[in-house]
């Protein structure tokens, strides 16, 4: 289905959907080996300017207060994500890049304030459903792990901005009154056959050992690497042998997001680390890999299943395209409403830079709607 919820990283590595055209697959989890070495560097580095500078307020409001390093944070992942994809933002597009991140800070603040227990609710719903997506496009929670250890943000802190952004979708949506019937959907389904085409996938078990250690991340010397190659190379030996793969799984894997589940995965093309989709794809049903090297670690892989590439069913993707279609009313409905929240919490910028970037993005909104047919 390449309808998608949009995982909702506005504050991580989703910015990168409004402002990269070519950056969706971001998204779906930065490659691993892409990983820069040093990936503390640039959160140890907004530290030390705090320390050295302070930690202005930047924008406030009613009942809450943004300061300088809170946007840093979000400009880190953003950055770091860039570099990892090879590409350069420029300077002039960086500016507008933090004022719409900004923008969206004060926006989920505002939100935040509208919630009731049932947003909340829904917000850690919606935040563990792409916590599972991002570990099942990752390959492994080691490499999950060190996708956004790269980009300067902690699992728990992942978790918890997602939470926060739920929160403020619900919010949204229920404020607005935003609703899709099954005839909206049923219809966007039907005129759209393209979208909901499931590529050819591969269910799969794996057994993995990380070359780097499990506390601070660092890459093992290459004695102990060697231990660990000459650790799978025996596994292997094993498994082919006729030992149980599942009990391999539980007795040596050391990815504890699929061990307690056999170790198994069901991918797609494109949605995890390269080395992996290659080995997976040319299996046969219930053969063991090689010993597959990435920059992760070790992998022993056995295909479970094949699944074909097929059209999903309605019944299928139903609850899915609602949520998105609710996203994407909530989305043009959205300005007039939060422009009224923000003047109500007398919200101000005051960094003079990120104050005349404001202002920008608010004269070419309003020059859009102008141009919009309709006004809409």
């Amino acid at each position: 289905m390449k309808i998608r919820i949009k995982v909702i990283l506005w504050c991580t590595l989703g910015a990168l959907w409004l402002v990269f055209p070519s950056a969706r697959a971001a998204t779906a989890g930065v490659s691993a080996d892409a990983a820069p070495t040093g990936t503390g560097t640039n959160v140890n580095l907004n530290a030390t300017m705090t320390t050295l500078f302070g930690d202005p307020v930047i924008a406030r409001g009613k009942g809450f207060e943004i300061k300088q390093n809170d946007l840093d944070e979000v400009m880190t992942g953003i950055k770091s994500a860039a570099a990892m994809r090879n590409q350069a933002i420029p300077p002039a597009q960086m500016k507008l890049i933090e004022g719409q991140m900004l923008d969206r800070l004060i926006q989920v603040q505002l939100l935040l304030q509208k919630a009731t227990d049932a947003d909340r609710a829904a917000g850690t719903k919606l935040a563990e459903a792409q916590m599972k997506t991002l570990l099942e496009r990752a390959g492994s929670q080691e490499a999950l792990n060190r996708q956004f250890t790269a980009l300067g943000i902690s699992m728990a802190q992942l978790k918890a901005r997602l939470v926060q952004e739920g929160t403020a979708q619900a919010a949204l949506e229920r404020e607005l009154k935003v609703t899709v019937t099954d005839a909206e959907a049923r219809k966007f389904y039907d005129d759209h056959p393209a979208e909901f085409e499931q590529p050819e996938m591969v269910r799969v078990a794996q057994i993995f050992l990380s070359t780097h250690d499990p506390l601070t991340g660092a890459e093992l010397s290459d004695t102990d690497k060697a231990a660990k190659k000459k650790e799978i190379e025996d596994i292997l030996k094993r498994a082919r042998s006729g030992v149980n793969f599942s009990n391999l799984v539980e007795q040596y894997s050391e990815d504890p997001g699929s061990k307690d589940k056999g170790g198994v995965y069901t991918i797609a093309r494109g949605q995890t680390l390269p080395e992996f989709e290659a080995a997976a794809f040319s299996l046969n049903t219930n053969q063991i890999s090689d010993v597959v090297t990435s920059a992760s670690g070790y992998h022993l892989i056995k295909l479970l299943e094949k699944i074909p590439a097929k059209k999903l069913d309605y019944a299928t993707v139903a609850g899915d395209l609602k949520r998105v279609l609710i996203q994407q009313k909530a989305a043009k409905l959205s300005p007039p409403y939060l422009a009224a929240l923000r003047k109500a919490a007398g919200v101000e910028i005051l960094d003079p830079d990120l104050k005349a970037v404001e202002q920008q993005i608010q004269s070419e909104a309003a020059t859009n709607a102008l141009a919009a047919p309709d006004g809409k």
